[in-house]
């Protein structure tokens, strides 16, 4: 059963002298992380914390971010690494096919000859495309692209992926 909390992102590092963070963004487009006045910041061992937005923006350096309490280059770097989650009833329903990747978490992972790769523990995002780590005799990291992630079979909690077997 899918938590009340999503991963949205995660905050980078500190961007000039005024308490701004770069931002990644797991959202798609990435951009509509920001259109959510509140984060709530995990991880690195803090609890979670509702953190509101003061200001944001897309631009040459990527998504970044201004929050509360953060006013100082020193302040953006306490909060490097904590990893934005929002809550599942403030994001719309994804649209048929779609999933959040959250949700996903669990799945077993097949390739299209039926071999059994493992369980999908958690993503990565690389600078070419995320990839999924999946455990199971090996651990295997999985690009999430089109050609790689071929069907989602939430009824048998599978992941199917163009991946052989030996590599």
């Amino acid at each position: 059963m899918p938590s009340g909390w999503v991963e949205m992102g995660r905050i980078g590092r500190p961007y000039g002298l005024q308490g701004w963070v770069h931002l990644e963004s797991w959202a798609d487009p990435p951009e509509s992380l920001l259109r959510h006045g509140v984060w709530y910041l995990t991880g690195g061992g803090r609890e979670r914390v509702a953190v509101k937005v003061l200001a944001s923006r897309s631009g040459p350096a990527g998504l970044v971010a201004r929050l509360d309490g953060s006013s100082e280059r020193d302040d953006a770097a306490a909060l490097v690494g904590a990893v934005i989650e929002l809550r599942r009833e403030d994001l719309p329903a994804p649209a048929p096919g779609q999933y959040f990747r959250d949700d996903l978490l669990g799945f077993r992972v097949r390739n299209l000859e039926g071999v059994e790769f493992g369980t999908l523990e958690r993503f990565v995002d690389m600078p070419a495309s995320p990839v999924m780590v999946v455990k199971g005799e090996t651990e295997r990291w999985l690009p999430v692209t089109r050609q790689h992630l071929q069907r989602i079979d939430p009824e048998e909690r599978c992941l199917w992926v163009d991946w052989p077997a030996d590599f």
